[in-house]
C-alpha cells in the first residue's frame, strides 16, 4: 500500500512543476558565456542529483557543468572553514562572475546551502534553487528562479528535483538538435 501512496504523491508533485520556470532556466543555461559554467551542489541525495545532472549537462547537453562532491575538497574545506561554510569557500575559489549556481536542498534549511545562496549575489553568479518541505524554508526565495516541492517526503522531493533538472537537460538537448 505504501508504494501506491508514494507513486501517487510523486505523480501529483510532478504534475505541479512550473513548466514556465523550466523554460526560463533553459534560456539562462543556453545564454551562458563561453568562459562560464553551471555549478550544482547539494547534500546527501541532493549531492548525488548534482553529480548526475552535471554529467548530463556536460556530456549530453554540451554545457559545461561541475559539482563539488570530491571527498578531499569537502573534508579539507569543512575542516578549515567549518561545514556551514565549505560550499561558500568552494564558490569563492571556483566560480567566476556570470556562472550559474544550482542549489538543491530537500528541506531548504541546510546551513551550508543557505550560506552559499547568500554569497551568490556578491560573487555575481545567478542562483537557481530547488527545495521542499515548508514554503517558508530559508532557501525558497533566494534564487533568481526557485522551484519548491510542497511535500514532506524526502523521496518525493528528491525525485521531483531530479525530474525538473533532467527535463531541463532534455529540453536543451532538443533545442540544440533542432537549431
Amino acid at each position: 500500500m505504501k508504494k501506491i501512496q508514494f507513486l501517487k504523491e510523486l505523480e501529483n508533485s510532478i504534475k505541479h512543476i512550473d513548466i514556465n520556470k523550466i523554460e526560463e532556466v533553459c534560456k539562462l543555461f543556453l545564454k551562458l558565456g563561453k568562459n562560464n559554467k553551471i555549478i550544482l551542489a547539494g547534500n546527501g541525495a541532493s549531492a548525488s542529483i548534482s553529480s548526475h545532472v552535471a554529467i548530463d549537462l556536460t556530456k549530453a547537453a554540451k554545457i559545461r557543468a561541475i559539482n563539488f562532491n570530491e571527498a578531499n575538497l569537502l573534508t579539507c574545506f569543512s575542516n578549515d572553514y567549518g561545514y556551514e561554510n565549505w560550499l561558500t569557500k568552494a564558490l569563492e575559489f571556483y566560480s567566476v562572475p556570470g556562472d550559474i549556481l544550482v542549489l538543491i536542498s530537500s528541506s531548504g534549511n541546510s546551513t551550508n546551502i543557505v550560506n552559499a545562496a547568500k554569497i551568490s549575489k556578491k560573487l555575481k553568479i545567478k542562483l537557481i534553487t530547488l527545495s521542499g518541505f515548508s514554503n517558508k524554508n530559508r532557501l525558497i526565495k533566494k534564487g533568481f528562479i526557485n522551484f519548491h516541492v510542497p511535500s514532506i517526503n524526502y523521496n518525493v522531493i528528491e525525485n521531483t528535483h531530479l525530474a525538473i533538472l533532467l527535463q531541463i537537460v532534455e529540453n536543451i538537448i532538443n533545442i540544440k538538435k533542432y537549431k
